[in-house]
């Protein structure tokens, strides 16, 4: 069964941290990419980060320099580290996983395997 499930979201105040963590089961995370995507309520998703099997990593500028995407191999699990945060951070974040090249972080990259979301609010 593929699946993936997100945690680590939550209520912080502007300037405060967050790590979000996206534990992959089956063949999920074998995948050769994983990203990060968010939603805030009125917009369109948007790409945040995305990692390849080689440990290449992208970010979207609005994050590049607050936020650290990683992944633990033993424990099936992806991370996105956030600090710096804005209450434009306040959004659903998604974790989603595909076999893609290029692995990227885009509005229209068609990941097929998608997490339920975890609530991040920045006030």
């Amino acid at each position: 069964h593929v699946q993936l499930v997100e945690s680590g979201g939550g209520s912080v105040q502007t300037g405060g941290s967050l790590r979000l963590s996206c534990e992959g089961s089956g063949r999920t995370y074998n995948r050769n990419c994983m990203a990060w995507f968010r939603q805030a309520p009125g917009k369109e998703r948007e790409g945040v980060a995305s990692i390849d099997e080689a440990g290449k990593i992208t970010y979207a500028d609005s994050v590049k320099d607050r936020f650290t995407i990683s992944k633990d191999n033993d424990k099936n699990t992806m991370y996105l580290q956030m600090n710096g945060l804005k209450p434009e951070d306040t959004a659903m974040y998604y974790c989603a996983a595909d076999n893609l090249l290029p692995c990227e972080a885009q509005t229209d990259t068609p990941f097929s395997v998608w997490g339920q979301g975890t609530q991040v609010t920045v006030s």
